[in-house]
């Protein structure tokens, strides 16, 4: 049996929709950081209408959190952004950077999906900042740090010139982004051979950047979601070092192989720990939140021992 890379928690799933105080039918895909000793959740959640806002959760330990009883974040209602935010927001993704925190997440309108930027201090007001890409892209995440003054993200634009692979493009602003390059793509074949994209924030270490992504494969069955990890260089994050050739986790529980969206499992946060372990966070099949742990070294130690090549 191949060793397991990442220990589920025994008392999966952590979150569900029968935590939340106001109506919802699933919660998943969020977006975790550390903050003042605290992890803070934003989760995503179809409302009844089938559209989706944004929740807010905190825990003391990583792994019992409770929701605030109102949602962090729903669709504007005046401005641009109410009309590209008109079907949903979705999928959050937190940098902290600067002493702020940046949050990017997915928007759904009628003309399409793209990225929504906006910012917040303390987690309790936010604000709208600029959308940042244009249909169609999903599933942006910044770096927590500037490249020769620079700000960087990966992202991954629906393209079948160059099937579902993931970008690089950097930006002095925040704003106007541009140097866009393609690092890495799927391998035909392989467990991500339909699709790829970016999952968590990337995590600082000292061999390089920590990339936990999803990976996509079709099957007679429907497709799975499955996560790998790649390294990303120090001082050059459009060069990967490696790209771990196996997954690290796949649809395993009932409530990863059932659900919204059977055989999911769907990252937007992941927080390293002071010990060397990071704890990994997962929506299991569009419809409950989940976590793990794995230690650091091991995955980066799959990305250049065990590896394949970014394209």
């Amino acid at each position: 049996m191949h060793p397991a890379i990442v220990t589920r928690y025994e008392r999966n799933p952590i979150l569900t929709r029968d935590d939340v105080p106001y109506p919802v039918a699933t919660v998943h895909n969020a977006g975790v950081v550390k903050r003042n000793g605290r992890y803070v959740m934003l989760f995503r959640s179809h409302r009844y209408n089938g559209r989706s806002i944004i929740g807010l959760a905190e825990s003391d330990d990583g792994f019992s959190f409770k929701v605030h009883p109102e949602p962090f974040l729903v669709p504007a209602t005046e401005g641009v952004f109410a009309e590209y935010e008109e079907y949903g927001v979705e999928d959050l993704r937190i940098c902290p950077i600067d002493d702020e925190y940046l949050l990017t997440y997915s928007v759904y309108s009628r003309h399409g999906v793209r990225i929504a930027l906006a910012r917040t201090r303390d987690f309790q007001s936010v604000e709208r900042i600029a959308l940042i890409t244009q249909a169609d892209y999903r599933n942006v995440v910044l770096f927590p740090q500037r490249f020769e003054g620079r700000y960087a993200r990966l992202d991954r634009p629906h393209s079948e010139i160059s099937p579902w692979s993931i970008w690089i493009s950097y930006s002095p602003d925040l704003i106007h982004w541009g140097d866009s390059r393609v690092v890495m793509k799927p391998v035909q074949y392989h467990w991500d051979e339909m699709k790829i994209g970016p999952g968590a924030t990337p995590i600082r270490t000292d061999w390089g950047w920590l990339h936990i992504y999803h990976g996509v494969f079709p099957t007679m069955d429907g497709s799975v979601y499955r996560l790998g990890v790649a390294l990303h260089d120090l001082k050059d994050p459009s060069k990967i070092l490696g790209v771990a050739d196996d997954w690290i986790l796949q649809p395993e529980d009932p409530w990863e192989i059932t659900g919204y969206v059977h055989n999911v499992v769907f990252t937007c946060g992941a927080v390293p720990e002071d010990d060397g372990s990071v704890k990994l966070y997962w929506g299991g099949a569009d419809t409950v939140m989940c976590v793990g742990t794995a230690r650091i070294g091991e995955l980066v130690d799959l990305c250049l021992n065990h590896s394949r090549a970014p394209f």
